[in-house]
C-alpha cells in the first residue's frame, strides 16, 4: 500500500503515517460470476478472526474493512458501471479513499483498542 495517486491504499498510508498502525485487511466482491474470488475473500474473514485470537494476547488488533463503491482510479465515480452501482446504494454516491482511510486509521488507533476480529462494511448501504 504505497505510492502516490488517489487510491485507497495511498490514502491509508498517508493517514497511518500520522497515527500509527495495528493490522487491517480490505476486501469486497459485489457481483455474480466471481465465486472463486468471493470464496478467497470470505477466507479472509476467517483469517482475521483467527489472527485476532492469535495476536490479541500480544496487544495486536486485526480487523477486516469491506469497502463498497469508492471513487478511485480503478473504480471511478464516472466510470462505465457507476450509475448501476449508485442505483443499488442507500446513499447514491461513491465513497472516497479518505473515508476508507479514516476507518482504517480509527481501527489502528488507541480508541479502537477493544475492536478486533471484526468485519466492518463501509459501502454507502450497497449491501443494506
Amino acid at each position: 500500500m504505497t505510492g502516490g495517486g488517489r487510491g485507497i491504499g495511498a490514502a491509508i498510508v498517508r493517514r497511518l503515517a500520522r497515527e500509527g498502525a495495528h493490522v487491517a485487511l480490505t476486501y469486497r466482491m459485489p457481483f455474480a460470476g466471481g465465486s472463486v474470488y468471493a470464496m478467497s475473500k470470505a477466507a479472509l474473514v476467517g483469517l482475521v478472526k483467527g489472527l485476532a485470537r492469535d495476536l490479541g494476547p500480544r496487544g495486536i488488533t486485526v480487523n477486516n474493512v469491506q469497502p463498497g463503491p469508492i471513487d478511485t482510479d480503478m473504480d471511478p465515480a464516472t466510470g462505465p458501471f457507476a450509475e448501476t452501482l449508485r442505483a443499488l446504494m442507500a446513499l447514491p454516491h461513491f465513497g472516497t479513499a479518505e473515508e476508507i482511510a479514516a476507518l482504517v486509521a480509527y481501527l489502528a488507533s488507541a480508541e479502537a483498542g477493544f475492536v478486533t476480529g471484526a468485519s466492518l462494511t463501509i459501502d454507502g448501504g450497497f449491501t443494506a
